[in-house]
């Protein structure tokens, strides 16, 4: 499941494991498709063989975390990411996401046109003007979402 989240903020003690070989079973709920992507095919076949326990930290330097944090700070730590992420232009992370995701099967000619259908599309938005007006006026951008 964590493997399948944007954003992963971890507690200093936690620590991730692919367990299933432990059992006589492979990886499941998606970890074949994102543990390789995020960190590799050879880090993510020997984790995934072996039932290696990843530190924190290991998953931060991975890639599978994107902050590590003392265990009493991981919620406000989330909960200001949420925030923070809640006042943005959120129909352009969701096209970014989009983006993202497709990045993955497409070549780069074929990205680079999925991005600018894309961008004509955040630069329709009523954010994409609120954010040119902010900047003109020099002042934060008031985001709405539209």
């Amino acid at each position: 499941l964590t493997l399948a989240c944007d954003l992963r903020i971890m507690s200093q003690e936690a620590s991730l494991i692919e367990v299933f070989i432990n059992v006589g079973l492979i990886p499941d709920s998606g970890s074949t498709y994102f543990l390789p992507r995020l960190v590799g095919y050879g880090k993510a076949f020997e984790w995934a063989v072996t039932a290696h326990r990843i530190s924190a930290q290991e998953a931060e330097r991975y890639g599978m975390a994107n902050a590590v944090v003392p265990p009493y700070q991981v919620l406000p730590t989330a909960r200001e990411w949420a925030a923070r992420l809640a006042q943005a232009p959120t129909v352009a992370i969701g096209l970014t996401k989009r983006a993202f995701n497709r990045s993955v099967l497409n070549d780069l000619e074929t990205q680079l046109e999925y991005e600018a259908m894309l961008q004509e599309v955040a630069g329709r938005t009523e954010d994409h003007q609120e954010g040119v007006q902010a900047f003109l006026e020099k002042r934060p951008p008031q985001f709405k979402g539209r």
